[in-house]
């Protein structure tokens, strides 16, 4: 369902995918998108710490660390990055060609805008409305740069309407 005032738009494959796992786990609302519960649904174990955040595989054991030393809305986006590189890359970026870890780098760029802000959630809002950076950041709390991005991106898969 498109909310009132929300464009049409061409999602990607990896926005639909991510949607769907929601939706499959019964996350619906901003208020249903708790780190912590994303984390244990993957069998990843969450954990902040005074230290640049970081995705950790030993074995079987993977664990996502935040920097416990920002405020949480940061936490929130180092969570879904490193979330993507925990779900979808492997590899040790630090042995890796540099192509290869730009190319997850910005693959995890992408991931963060659709598992903060997902499609069908965003959809309900108005984004005409003067105050939609400030609202989508209170109710995700996501910082407002990630908003604007997020936005940027509908924007840029706006699907023309067509007349008769």
């Amino acid at each position: 369902m498109i909310g009132l005032g929300f464009p049409i738009y061409s999602t990607t494959i990896l926005e639909d995918l991510v949607t769907q796992w929601y939706i499959n786990h019964r996350y619906n609302n901003p208020e249903d998108l708790n780190i912590q519960d994303i984390g244990l649904e993957s069998q990843i174990f969450l954990r902040c710490k005074p230290m640049q955040a970081r995705f950790m595989k030993v074995g079987r054991f993977q664990e996502i660390i935040v920097d416990s030393r920002l405020p949480t809305i940061y936490q929130r986006e180092q969570f879904f990055h490193e979330l993507c590189h925990a779900l979808r890359h492997a590899g040790r970026q630090t042995m890796m060609p540099k192509a290869f870890h730009e190319l997850q780098e910005r693959d995890a760029r992408h991931f963060t805008l659709y598992a903060s802000l997902p499609a069908h959630m965003i959809n309900e809002y108005t984004v005409t409305s003067p105050a939609i950076i400030d609202q989508l950041s209170r109710d995700f709390k996501v910082p407002r740069k990630l908003c604007i991005e997020r936005l940027e991106k509908i924007k840029g898969r706006i699907v023309p309407s067509i007349k008769i």
